[in-house]
């Protein structure tokens, strides 16, 4: 049987010392800072981060070199005969199809997942690959099985501030204006390959009804069938103890549901600043 690694990359939130504790490989996101390069969780902290986006620093996201890319993988590759690689959706970074075309160059002992997630729903491809894995499929069987299920999850964001959509042109200056002096929140919604607006509310409270009701309803209607193997994940940019209450909040809405929780990685941290939160729902394989 063939020994099959698992390689994703620092947009699922496994820092580099879990990947360590997990037995895979995690390859860093790069940024520029201020036009100096830094690589998520190795010289740049969530810390230094937040510090430098608060100062109002030049950031601006990148996708790993094809050089970075191609190191990893030899290396992973003199240990192991087949390599998984789960990197972010296809729909938020050309990431993917960049990391597609290098294992062009690797026959068929590199499979690149396109399951179109971020964050947590793709942390749970990463733990759903290491059980597939160790079930004893391939490389290719736990790409096809990961890809037909890649639709089985929902995620809903609510920023605390309209500053950064507005930078990054989402909204206009105009609609950002309006919206904080009506202290409006816009919840926004990733499922499959689209990040879309999904509702408008004024207030924190209202904001996080919408995301737990939006949730309940996905998964008494959309999940239905397979709401025995659905579990929740929680994300954030805001403080812990803000992340703490959040959590408590969804198991009192959702009792006996495991939660998976994490800091949202700093590629979508750079587009909708901190203080925001998630909530997803997704199915295990």
């Amino acid at each position: 049987m063939n020994k099959v690694a698992i390689v994703t990359d620092s947009n699922s939130g496994i820092t580099q010392d879990r990947g360590k504790e997990l037995g895979i490989y995690v390859l860093p996101m790069p940024f520029f800072i201020d036009e100096e390069l830094f690589f998520e969780d190795i010289t740049l902290s969530q810390e230094q981060f937040y510090e430098k986006l608060g100062a109002d620093s030049d950031i601006s996201t990148s996708q790993p070199s094809p050089g970075n890319v191609m190191e990893l993988w030899e290396k992973v590759l003199k240990d192991n005969d087949e390599i998984v690689c789960i990197p972010m959706s296809s729909a938020l970074s050309s990431t993917c199809s960049t990391a597609m075309s290098i294992a062009a160059e690797y026959k068929d002992r590199v499979q690149v997942v396109d399951n179109q997630r971020i964050s947590v729903t793709q942390e749970q491809s990463v733990y759903d690959a290491m059980k597939l894995r160790d079930q004893g499929m391939s490389a290719a069987q736990i790409k096809e099985v990961l890809e037909r299920e890649k639709l089985q999850a929902s995620i809903y964001i609510t920023v605390d501030t309209l500053k950064y959509l507005k930078k990054g042109g989402r909204i206009t200056p105009a609609a950002a204006a309006i919206g904080t002096v009506l202290n409006l929140k816009p919840v926004l919604q990733i499922q499959g390959d689209k990040l879309d607006a999904f509702a408008k509310v004024r207030g924190w409270k209202a904001a996080k009804k919408t995301m737990l009701n939006a949730i309940e309803k996905d998964l008494n209607e959309r999940f239905a069938g397979v709401k025995d193997d659905m579990l929740l994940g929680m994300a954030y940019t805001c403080a812990k103890e803000e992340a703490q209450e959040w959590k408590r909040e969804i198991m009192e809405r959702f009792p006996g549901y495991e939660i998976l929780e994490g800091p949202l990685s700093l590629s979508v941290a750079c587009h909708i600043g901190s203080g925001s939160m998630a909530v997803t729902c997704m199915k295990r394989v």
